[in-house]
């Protein structure tokens, strides 16, 4: 692993999405990265402001309507586009999402963690609130308390590291064109490929759930209608 591709997919969250450029920008990383943000169908104005703040920081953006008419979310598209550009450059190929704030040496210590690791798939981090308590969808991990954890559990990818390993052993043609979310096929592929998935308890990320798709906030308010828009409108495919 020579280096790192970050990307975040961004759908219409724009102040989120512009604290997470702005921590990924400001990463303390000794290693060489390239970071683009895809911008999965935000609104006009939305993306214009997009385009507008991630100028400023140095950082590119690609919108995947110019690259599709398929409606979002294109994670799909996202992840085959890169686990081909990754592999090309001997990169690990690093999700930060638009509802996380890395802290400066939160990548490096990824890179580091997995580089160590020789039969590492996934390098994670955990998620937490803003009084630094472990939240979704890490709840399970309280009891580590700051441990590095080999994990069997699925690794989300709010901020994840998939390592070149596992992405030559799993080709991401292979995943279920009919689903919307990939993190539990993908950390169970890493599995059955003989890698490991460690989770890093000790380095902990700042996370708003559900920032890009608010809709998704009922599964804790409203659970009845979560789960009706859920399976009616057949959104939030895992």
């Amino acid at each position: 692993m020579k280096s790192l591709h970050i990307i975040t997919p961004v759908k219409d969250s724009i102040d989120s999405t512009v604290e997470t450029m702005k921590a990924v920008v400001a990463s303390r990383l000794d290693v060489p990265f390239v970071y683009t943000a895809y911008n999965d169908f935000s609104t006009p104005e939305n993306t214009e402001r997009l385009h507008r703040e991630a100028e400023a920081l140095g950082v590119k953006v690609i919108d995947l309507a110019d690259l599709t008419d398929h409606p979002s979310p294109n994670y799909l598209l996202v992840l085959r586009r890169c686990q081909k550009e990754a592999l090309a450059a001997d990169a690990g190929l690093l999700i930060v999402e638009s509802d996380v704030t890395v802290k400066p040496d939160t990548l490096q210590s990824l890179f580091d963690g997995a580089l160590s690791r020789p039969d590492c798939g996934i390098a994670a981090a955990v998620t937490v609130d803003a009084d630094e308590r472990i939240n979704y969808p890490y709840l399970y991990a309280k009891r580590w308390g700051g441990h590095i954890v080999d994990t069997r559990k699925h690794c989300s990818f709010c901020c994840s590291l998939l390592t070149p390993t596992l992405l030559k052993a799993f080709d991401f043609e292979q995943l279920d064109d009919d689903k919307n979310w990939f993190d539990v096929t993908i950390s169970h592929e890493s599995l059955a490929a003989g890698l490991h998935n460690y989770l890093f308890a000790n380095l902990t990320v700042y996370h708003r759930p559900h920032g890009s798709r608010p809709w998704k906030q009922l599964k804790y308010t409203h659970p009845l209608k979560y789960y009706w828009r859920k399976w009616t409108k057949g959104f939030d495919k895992i």
